[in-house]
């Protein structure tokens, strides 16, 4: 997608197809975001507008097809690794959807040096401040590691803790580390007390913003 671009139900012309054809190749796009992450992000925002599409639309799908065929010779690298240690990186925007105002989580995670899990999706509801999204973006990753560790374990693979959890929010990491409920938290506590009863038990830790540009890119 296009740095900034924000597109609305509004964006361009109605298309003359009715978006038969945009509906068809988004469907493949999100197919091949299991095994591109780099499109993640952009496959999510045109698949909003799969019910009515406009040439706006259209346009910024057209950039992924481009962008796609421009790198169709590369692919993910997954290095062998002596050391089995699970990170998560986390961010989100803030109010993105211009419709909504609802925000977008974004999330990968690394077995070693390798990609093995990641997820990009609108948030089911409004955020009131950036802090929160960003809150509620680590709450989604951190249900995703507790699962991948589970899994590994009964396959055999011992992951060791703490788990590591990037985010690049100061105020989200003091709020998973402060044991006290402020008033202005109230609403999330439901992911508060899960964040914070994992840093508790010594399974996850929240670090700062160390992240590689790799991850950069993908996380936005």
């Amino acid at each position: 997608m296009e740095l900034g671009l924000k597109l609305g139900r509004e964006s361009g012309e109605p298309l003359s197809d009715g978006g038969k054809h945009y509906r068809s190749v988004v469907g493949i796009l999100i197919y091949l975001t299991s095994t591109h992450p780099d499109i993640a992000y952009g496959v999510q925002i045109a698949s909003q507008f799969m019910s009515a599409p406009r040439t706006g639309h259209l346009a910024a799908f057209h950039r992924i097809l481009r962008y796609l065929k421009g790198t169709r010779e590369l692919g993910m690298f997954l290095p062998s690794s002596g050391s089995l240690v699970l990170q998560a990186f986390s961010d989100s925007d803030y109010a993105g959807c211009v419709d909504t105002r609802r925000s977008t989580t974004g999330w990968c995670i690394r077995l070693g040096e390798s990609f093995v899990s990641w997820r990009c999706k609108k948030q089911d509801r409004v955020s009131k401040s950036s802090t929160e999204t960003e809150y509620r973006a680590m709450s989604d990753v951190a249900s995703e590691l507790v699962w991948l560790r589970r899994l590994l374990g009964d396959l055999g693979v011992d992951c060791a803790l703490p788990l590591q959890l990037h985010v690049d929010k100061t105020s989200a990491i003091q709020i998973a580390a402060n044991p006290v409920l402020h008033i202005r938290t109230k609403h999330i506590e439901v992911h508060l007390h899960y964040i914070r009863d994992l840093v508790r038990d010594g399974i996850h830790h929240i670090r700062g913003p160390d992240c590689q540009p790799s991850h950069q890119v993908f996380l936005g």
